[in-house]
């Protein structure tokens, strides 16, 4: 048998053992440890959604743990962005977000976030552009007879947009104002509804995504005169960009990111930006955006920081000419 330790051994020991014990607590554990919250700030099944999902499966087979969408819409985006923006910066609740986000500062007078101070950018991952659509019961084959349409009947059209000061409803304005066209916005609640009244006259035009529209294109229900991207699409190759058509330069997308709470650790940044690179490369992902007219895009953090910073700012100016406010 073997001899007691002394006293004072043993005490050193237990204490050697205790502290042990309390560095090994202290240890952070790695991330992720568990199952990624990916919060879509629009409802599901909208274009948002899609390619939201897409990405998601593909970055957790990257990242070894489930990154799990959760739709959480309303306020043009607001509710999913704040819901993220005050979240613990744990690198497990991560925002999807779109450019409403650069949108809305100009938009609400109060946001219960502050983008550019709550939230940290980790990439930008995609780009849908517009396409100009009309009922196909108006008497129009293209952009410039559109605009000559539209001329002539100053104040009698309507156009219909996913809701008041959304990216579908500035790039309309825009290209309004530029041919110093006067038509009647109408704001539904997201694309659906809006592309339902397209389709059944009530209203004439919109602008809308592409993976919004596309179907309805296809089947002939909606003609697409024109895409707001600065070269034509793969599943709309015969459809001219307005860039080429009316208005050299002209360059709208519904483009798209992943942000995550302000003062997330720079590692975990990291690798959610490497998980999302992966997916954005891969040839599955990339084949199944094109289908939709979503373009892969990518970038670095510091990337992303800067065009969400000259977006806010760009948007600011035209929602300010176009004078319309949310609250």
């Amino acid at each position: 048998m073997s001899a007691p330790l002394p006293r004072g051994t043993r005490r050193g020991l237990l204490a050697a053992m205790a502290l042990a014990a309390s560095a090994a607590r202290a240890q952070p554990v790695p991330w992720p440890a568990r199952p990624i919250r990916l919060v879509v700030p629009f409802p599901p099944g909208g274009p948002t959604d899609i390619v939201a999902r897409v990405l998601a499966e593909r970055m957790s087979r990257t990242l070894g743990q489930s990154v799990v969408v959760e739709n959480r819409p309303g306020a043009n985006g607001n509710i999913g962005n704040d819901a993220v923006a005050k979240a613990e910066p744990d690198g497990y609740t991560v925002l999807y977000n779109t450019s409403s986000i650069a949108l809305s500062p100009a938009l609400y007078t109060r946001l219960p976030y502050d983008t550019l101070r709550d939230l940290a950018p980790v990439v930008q991952t995609a780009t849908i552009p517009l396409v100009l659509a009309v009922n196909p019961g108006l008497p129009v084959q293209d952009v410039r007879g559109f605009v000559e349409y539209v001329r002539a009947r100053p104040g009698q059209l309507s156009y219909g947009s996913a809701g008041n000061g959304n990216v579908t409803h500035l790039a309309a304005f825009l290209l309004l104002r530029s041919q110093g066209l006067d038509a009647v916005h109408v704001g539904y609640r997201g694309s659906a509804p809006a592309l339902v009244d397209a389709v059944g006259g009530q209203v004439q035009f919109l602008t809308d995504t592409v993976n919004s529209a596309l179907p309805l294109i296809r089947e002939g229900r909606l003609r697409a005169l024109a895409v707001t991207s600065p070269k034509r699409l793969t599943p709309l190759p015969e459809v001219p960009t307005i860039a080429e058509t009316l208005i050299p330069g002209f360059d709208v997308g519904a483009w798209q990111g992943i942000m995550v709470p302000a003062r997330t650790p720079a590692p975990v940044i990291a690798a959610l930006n490497a998980a999302a690179l992966a997916a954005l490369a891969d040839n599955d992902v990339r084949a199944k955006l094109a289908e939709q007219g979503t373009e892969p895009l990518g970038s670095t953090p510091e990337e992303y920081g800067r065009i969400l910073r000259d977006e806010t700012a760009r948007w600011g100016r035209v929602i300010a000419e176009s004078g319309v406010r949310l609250d």
